[in-house]
């Protein structure tokens, strides 16, 4: 049995931003439920400091490699949260987020929230998702 999402939107702005208001899932399912992923190299040491666009790109690739470790892609998507440390900045980079989950044609239930600091100061940005398949 597969998979059937279907989006829950009652207004139609928030996919107009890349992200449904929340997605009903059925059918038989595997769930992975994904631990913050930052800008952290293999080493487990933060990259690009003060560089926010260059941070949320490698937290995308973070997340696209624990994915894929699961045999999943963004496709499986349906949850994100997105942890910044400047909501402001991060909106000035949104379309890097935006443009990776549009290709994967998928608009994951998201929240986005202004933290003070994430686990280690020089990190700006951490994802947090869960995944079907």
């Amino acid at each position: 049995m597969t998979i059937e999402r279907t989006p829950v939107n009652p207004w139609p702005w928030s996919v107009q931003m890349g992200y449904n208001q929340a997605e009903a899932v059925s059918g038989e399912t595997r769930t992975l439920y994904i631990s913050g992923q930052t800008a952290m190299n293999a080493d487990g040491n933060p990259q690009h400091p003060d560089d926010m666009k260059a941070q949320l790109t490698l937290s995308l690739d973070n997340l696209e490699t624990v994915l894929d470790e699961a045999d999943m892609t963004l496709e499986n998507l349906i949850r994100l949260n997105v942890y910044t440390t400047d909501v402001d900045q991060l909106f000035q980079h949104y379309a890097v987020l935006a443009s990776r989950l549009a290709a994967a044609g998928v608009a994951p239930t998201t929240t986005m929230l202004g933290v003070t600091r994430l686990a280690l100061p020089p990190l700006m940005v951490e994802l947090e998702a869960t995944a079907v398949a």
